[in-house]
């Protein structure tokens, strides 16, 4: 919230898809293991309501994105986001990427960062995770919306970190519940077993 609150304040700021996809992306990935589950969708609101922006228009560009990325190829896709062959699949989704191309303030942010990495595990998963094929992607799209391919990079290697972090961390806590659950289960089953007394010998 406080990133998003430190872009909103910034006058090179503009709202544009990838970043809705980026925010909406990074908030269900770190939200994952939250309980009650049914509590997310109100933080969510709570959240973009907090920094004066529209939930539901994030949620709505972000569904766009990855209806896009999913139905093309990712070599497709990579010439499209690095404006290599410009598509008119999402004649709105073009312009935005015409707009940050030629953007020399464009205001670049992590969450800019998790919306392209999302796109393109969106289009083709095993990409994303070959480290050639993927740094390769990466550099070709920076250059063309003219980002700084080094920070992008950056900003993803603590993304993958701090996802895997997160994995770790709810494996263990999986595996500590389930510890608990047997010994509550244990002290259940001892406790309800009455063990006949020794007969006293006449």
């Amino acid at each position: 919230m406080v990133e998003m609150h430190l872009l909103s304040v910034n006058v090179d700021f503009s709202y544009d898809p990838i970043y809705a996809l980026g925010v909406v992306t990074a908030f269900d990935r770190f939200m994952q293991g939250y309980q009650p589950e049914r509590d997310q969708e109100s933080i969510f609101h709570a959240l973009l309501q907090a920094v004066q922006e529209d939930p539901q228009r994030y949620k709505h560009d972000a569904q766009r994105l990855q209806g896009l990325a999913t139905s093309i190829s990712a070599s497709e896709l990579i010439a499209w986001l690095s404006q290599k062959t410009p598509s008119n699949r999402d004649a709105d989704f073009q312009g935005s990427l015409q707009a940050i191309a030629n953007n020399s303030k464009f205001k670049y942010s992590r969450l800019f960062a998790i919306g392209l990495f999302s796109l393109l595990e969106y289009s083709e998963p095993e990409l994303v995770k070959d480290e050639k094929k993927r740094n390769e992607a990466l550099k070709a799209i920076a250059n063309g919306l003219h980002i700084s391919d080094d920070r992008l990079n950056k900003d993803l290697e603590l993304y993958y970190s701090n996802i895997e972090k997160m994995s770790q961390a709810l494996t263990a806590m999986s595996d500590m519940l389930l510890a608990d659950r047997k010994k509550r289960e244990q002290r259940t089953q001892q406790s309800s077993t009455t063990v006949a007394p020794p007969t006293a010998n006449e």
